[in-house]
């Protein structure tokens, strides 16, 4: 195959999802993702700066889309009602995407390094969503607050999501954050 032929990067990400399932991720090499990809590894670094960035590249695209779904909320929604539009496209995005996301956690599951990486991505997501809360307005602390419980009931749900496909993801995040506002008092 020549060095630009179309989908290469599609089917490295396939190729290592592959092999870190079968060998696991420490144990695979960029050269046999390479190969199984049918390209050279000077072409895997075309794409990919390393083997984390093969699970880890355009994962900022979540974050640009929830952000994007926040920011158009209508004026006036109230904090909880800004983040629900953020939740409710993460739900869309991560659904079109199903398959590569349940094996990527798989992989990252396993392994700290990589779960360390998901776990500050998760805070710079969090982060943004409480900036973008901010620039509506929404005071503080509430808008850390409501961007932080949105995160972690979208982490919660996302992980039961990925073991139980009839989970509806949208639901198992608005049943999280509905535990917050209930009182066992």
């Amino acid at each position: 195959m020549g060095r630009w032929e179309p989908g290469a990067a599609g089917r490295l990400r396939a190729a290592a999802l592959q092999l870190f399932a079968e060998v696991g991720y420490d144990q695979a090499t960029v050269a046999e993702i390479s190969e199984r990809a049918g390209v050279t590894s000077r072409t895997f670094f075309r794409y990919f700066a390393d083997k984390q960035e093969v699970l880890f590249a355009g994962s900022e695209n979540l974050q640009i889309e929830m952000v994007a779904a926040l920011d158009a909320a209508p004026a006036g929604s109230s904090a909880r009602e800004a983040l629900d539009a953020a939740l409710d496209r993460a739900a869309v995005v991560l659904a079109e995407g199903a398959d590569f996301a349940r094996r990527r956690h798989a992989v990252v599951s396993g392994n700290p390094a990589l779960l360390e990486r998901e776990t500050m991505k998760m805070a710079r997501l969090a982060d943004a969503l409480a900036a973008h809360l901010r620039d509506r307005g929404v005071t503080e602390p509430l808008a850390t607050m409501t961007a932080h419980a949105g995160v972690a009931a979208f982490r919660v749900a996302f992980s039961a999501w990925v073991q139980d496909p009839a989970i509806d993801l949208r639901s198992a995040m608005a049943a999280n954050l509905a535990v917050l506002t209930e009182s066992d008092s």
